[in-house]
């Protein structure tokens, strides 16, 4: 196992040796809340970071696993494309916002944005999440085991949302959908995956009406109207 303590060890060299490296175990000391902390990884090496750590951190992660053992700022695992990402404290703002694949999780809370235009990624959330949170989702799975603030799932696409706690309101286009076999099984997988604890029949799901997929040609007289007058 290989340290770096970045009290005296500088971001670039931390990040250039976790580049280099094929394989191995790593941890970091001394976070001090820095940011794109092991950012950019993308081989199977298994990185433990003690401490907090600012923004961006594991961002466009790949392969590896990450955890970190305090919290995190904005981007916790910005566009991740696939392995883990495991932080025991809160993350901030947009945590796993435009990831592709992979699984995130977060033990406490995330804040608003949680999951914001996520592409395939799996995120497990122990805690509550902020507001917007699953913004433009496109595909993956978000699990939150607390609560979901206003605007749940607005705009979303065809990601799927599961909620075991009260949800404030929902977004544009979100509307709660039946929980059937395939929902329990994938919450089982997902909730054993994260190490956490929770019943996948106490979930509700929520995605996508759809309606806003296509043009209504029902609609035309008045878009016509509105065009002409503002011309």
């Amino acid at each position: 196992m290989t340290t770096f303590d970045l009290a005296s060890t500088t971001l670039r060299e931390l990040n250039s040796a976790l580049h280099a490296a094929s394989d191995g175990t790593f941890t970091i000391v001394n976070p001090q809340g820095a940011h794109a902390v092991a950012a950019g990884i993308d081989s199977p090496i298994d990185v433990t970071v003690r401490g907090s750590v600012g923004y961006y951190c594991a961002g466009m992660h790949q392969q590896g696993t990450v955890r970190i053992e305090g919290n995190a700022s904005t981007g916790l695992a910005e566009n991740m494309m696939s392995g883990r990402v495991h932080i025991t404290g809160n993350a901030t703002m947009s945590a796993g916002a435009t990831a592709h694949g992979g699984l995130l999780v977060i033990e406490g809370n995330a804040g608003s944005r949680c999951g914001i235009s996520m592409k395939g990624v799996d995120i497990v959330v122990g805690g509550n999440v902020g507001h917007m949170s699953g913004f433009m989702a496109q595909a993956g799975n978000l699990v939150v085991l607390g609560d979901a603030a206003g605007d749940l799932g607005d705009s979303i696409y065809e990601a799927e949302i599961f909620v075991r706690g009260s949800v404030e309101s929902l977004g544009a286009d979100c509307i709660e959908k039946d929980v059937e076999a395939e929902h329990l099984a994938t919450l089982e997988r997902l909730i054993g995956e994260s190490g956490l604890d929770a019943d996948p029949a106490e979930f509700r799901r929520y995605g996508s009406a759809r309606t806003l997929y296509n043009f209504a040609v029902d609609d035309i007289d008045a878009e016509l109207a509105a065009a002409g007058g503002a011309s």
